[in-house]
């Protein structure tokens, strides 16, 4: 039974977004990535800085970030090309490729490290056989934005999930590519999680002459 709006209840009762930012989040801009991970350096942050660089090659979402293994990257002593996981929301295979950043800041994490290939990349702090925290992944992320001076309430995981293919899709205006690469098994699922809209699809016409 629907509300009328002049109902007192209706109006006072408080939103429970208000005062937030709400909606998709931002994806970084390049210049965004190489100050966190100078922050990150000039730190020392090896794990941190492992994670970043993971995060933005990988288009994974936290849940799956914070679960990879050793042996998820690493191969008869030598990173993977390609790596491949099963996504905890779909139940899907999704690949993703390790660029140089990442190998050389993995490297160094896991020389420090140390484990097996069953062990969690990224463990925990406070049960060590266990991995980092979905909920401690989204407060770094806070921690490195706001750093960098960006808003906190208008970034998260989802921002560097959606980071690359936000450049790749600009690059290219390929969605059936960012939506293998995203692991989504419906491109309008790609198309919002984009913010794609008219004035995307009309300059990606514009391009091409005729």
């Amino acid at each position: 039974m629907g509300h009328s709006d002049f109902d007192p209840a209706i109006q006072s009762r408080r939103p429970w977004n208000i005062g937030q930012t709400v909606g998709a989040k931002r994806p970084l801009r390049p210049r965004d990535i190489w100050a966190i991970r100078f922050y990150l350096d000039e730190h020392q942050r090896l794990r941190d800085r492992a994670l970043f660089d993971l995060a933005i090659d990988s288009k994974l979402r936290g849940c799956d970030l914070v679960k990879l293994k050793i042996g998820d990257l690493i191969s008869a002593g030598e990173f993977r090309n390609r790596a491949t996981i099963i996504q905890q929301k779909t139940r899907r295979p999704v690949q993703f490729e390790i660029m140089t950043e990442a190998r050389r800041s993995v490297a160094v994490w896991l020389g420090h490290r140390g484990g097996s290939l069953r062990d969690f990349v990224f463990p925990s702090r406070i049960d060590y056989l266990g991995h980092l925290s979905t909920r401690q992944y989204a407060r770094l992320v806070d921690e490195w934005v706001t750093i960098i001076g960006l808003d906190k309430r208008e970034f998260g995981t989802h921002s560097l999930r959606r980071t690359k293919a936000s450049l790749i899709y600009k690059a290219t205006g390929n969605l059936r590519a960012v939506q293998i690469l995203l692991g989504h098994t419906n491109i309008e699922n790609t198309v919002r999680y984009l913010g794609v809209d008219v004035d995307d699809a009309l300059t990606l016409s514009e391009r091409t002459d005729i």
